[in-house]
Parts: C-alpha cells; sequence; structure tokens
C-alpha cells in the first residue's frame, strides 16, 4: 500500500462516489467530512432522501478480518438489543473495497451529546455497558489484540524515540520520563482481570443521546478488562469520582458483575493511554490532516508539559487504587 494511500491522498470524492455507486449506493447530495483523523468518515443522502455515513478505514491499520470481527461484535450487541451504530450490509458483506481501500457504510444516526453531569444518563451508560460486556463475555476477539503494555507502552517509546517531531533538546527528558512511568507500570498493571470483548474507546463523545444512549466507534474495540469502558466516563476531584462510579457501578451489575480489583488498573490504564495518544500523533504526522489538527505539537513547551504529566501520572501510580463504599 503506498505512502498516498495511508495519508489518504488517493481517496478523493470521485473515488468515494465509485465505491458507494459500486456498493449499490446513488450519492444525491451531501459527501460531507465529518470529524474523524484516524480514519475517513463522510454522510451523504441517497436518491431516497435516506441519510448514511460512509467510513473508509486507513490502510494498514487492520486488517480485513480485524474489521469484520469488529462488526460482528455490533452485530451480536444488536441482536442482543443494545444501541449502537452497526454497519450495512452491502453486496453481501458489512466490509467493501474499493481503489485500495476498504469502507463500511452505516445509517446515520443523529442525537444530543451525552451530558457527563447528569446523573440519570450516567446511570442508563452504565445500564447498557453491563449489557454490552454481557454480549462481550459470550466470546473473544481472535483477531484483535488485547490490552496490554506491549501495544500501549513499548511500542509507543520506541516510537516516541525514533520520530524527529520530538525536539532533540528534550528527547533523553521525555524518554527518561517515559521509561520511569514504564517501569512504575510493570510493577503495577497485573493480569487478575477475566478479559472480554470491548468497546475500547467508551468516552463521553462517542456516546450519542437519543432517549437513552447510543454507542458509536467500535473502531478501538478489543479484548481487555471492563474498567477500560468505564474510567473515561468518571472525572472531577476524588469525591465527585466516587459518587460517578457508585452510580455507574450500580447500574453496571443490573447486567454484568464487576470485579472490584478492577478499580486498581484505572491510573495504570490512564497512564497507557497518555503514551499511546502522544505516540499516535506522532505516528500519523504525515497524514495532511494532523499537522493541521495539532499545530501544537511543534512547540517545544508542548513538549515539556507532556514530560511533566507523565512525571506526575507515575506518582499517581503509587497512590492507593480507588476504594469505594461498602455497598461493593
Amino acid at each position: 500500500m503506498s505512502e498516498a494511500a495511508f495519508t489518504f491522498q488517493t481517496l478523493d470524492p470521485d473515488v468515494i462516489l465509485d465505491a458507494l455507486w459500486d456498493a449499490g449506493l446513488r450519492v444525491e447530495s451531501g459527501l460531507t467530512a465529518l470529524n474523524s483523523y484516524e480514519n475517513r468518515v463522510y454522510q451523504f443522502s441517497d436518491d431516497d432522501k435516506r441519510r448514511y455515513v460512509a467510513k473508509f478505514y486507513r490502510p494498514q491499520r487492520w486488517s480485513a478480518q480485524q474489521i469484520i470481527e469488529e462488526h460482528q461484535f455490533t452485530h451480536d450487541l444488536l441482536t442482543d438489543e443494545v444501541p449502537v451504530a452497526a454497519p450495512m450490509t452491502l453486496q453481501g458483506s458489512t466490509l467493501n473495497h474499493h481503489a485500495g481501500f476498504m469502507f463500511a457504510v452505516f445509517p446515520s444516526l443523529g442525537g444530543r451529546q451525552y451530558e457527563t453531569d447528569n446523573e440519570e444518563q450516567m446511570e442508563w451508560v452504565g445500564r447498557f455497558l453491563g449489557r454490552i460486556h454481557q454480549t462481550g463475555r459470550q466470546s473473544l476477539f481472535q483477531e484483535r489484540p488485547t490490552f496490554g503494555l506491549d501495544e500501549y507502552v513499548f511500542q509507543p517509546r520506541r516510537e516516541l524515540e525514533q520520530n524527529t517531531l520530538v525536539p532533540g533538546a528534550l528527547k533523553d527528558a521525555l524518554l527518561n520520563a517515559v521509561d520511569k512511568l514504564s517501569d512504575t507500570l510493570q510493577q503495577c498493571w497485573h493480569s487478575r482481570w477475566q478479559p472480554l470483548r470491548l468497546h475500547g474507546d467508551c468516552h463521553p463523545g462517542n456516546i450519542l443521546w437519543r432517549d437513552g444512549p447510543m454507542f458509536v466507534d467500535l473502531d478501538d474495540a478489543r479484548n481487555g478488562p471492563a474498567v477500560q469502558d468505564l474510567w473515561m466516563l468518571v472525572n472531577g476531584d476524588r469525591q465527585e469520582q466516587l459518587i460517578q462510579w457508585d452510580i455507574l457501578l450500580e447500574a453496571y451489575n443490573e447486567f454484568s458483575d464487576f470485579d472490584l480489583n478492577e478499580l486498581s488498573l484505572i491510573e495504570p490504564l490512564r497512564a497507557m493511554r497518555m503514551v499511546y495518544y502522544l505516540a499516535w500523533v506522532v505516528r500519523r504526522w504525515q497524514d495532511p490532516a494532523f499537522p493541521r489538527a495539532f499545530p501544537w505539537m511543534t512547540d517545544e513547551d508542548f513538549w515539556r508539559r507532556q514530560i511533566a504529566l507523565f512525571i506526575e501520572q507515575e506518582k499517581l501510580l503509587h497512590q492507593p487504587p480507588l476504594q469505594l463504599s461498602p455497598q461493593f
């Protein structure tokens, strides 16, 4: 696959229209680019005025088998009456191919933004995450990876070391901070959890509200601990977090049993995400969309702040894990 395809330079409107035509869809209007960095996503209407969303997957990221596993998971969830955005079957498959690109088409789903400070909405989300995990426990992904330090820390560390975007004068300090964080993570990351199929990136931006939650964008789905789909929904100071965890888990436990041992993974998972996310932007820098979206990455002050954040997060890993009230 060429670098031009990897950076989507060859994905022009004609290619998109031809791809959708070959899949049996006639674009009448729209083809509006939606906010997405990893993939390219477009909304459009067909000649019957029905609205759709087409997702063109970034080449060289997931294999066809891995994408199909994600699609199968979303359809398993739909079968179990979980509100989730699932791809349509076109020409006999949910995954289509055109001009070197893989793509899928979804019904366009409107909705309001999930309100992170709304306790009733949080209770609904906790309940449906319990249902998602009830389905997720029925089997594991065979093609997709499992959360671990290699993908989220060790590989990103190598990418940060090799990339020229990191200012030379700060690279040693950055790598030292990552190394210290990595050493502590290896001490506190444990495997005393049962893996299951996860949404994988369940932050508030991936939840729409349509008289209840609608879960979208399972592009990062993989095997892992249940707490991965919960911790990004909790925010605020420690007391506020305790209240939110009580709400989430009381609702979650209506459908799935949550292992409190996994609470000790919250700060390790946060640290892993911090390192992984930084390396992800660095890795994608040749895609013109990334310098436009993250212009501060060329500022030395940004990298100094990252070093400070890694140092602070390493200290947090030494603190006792979150403890919930006795009912759990």
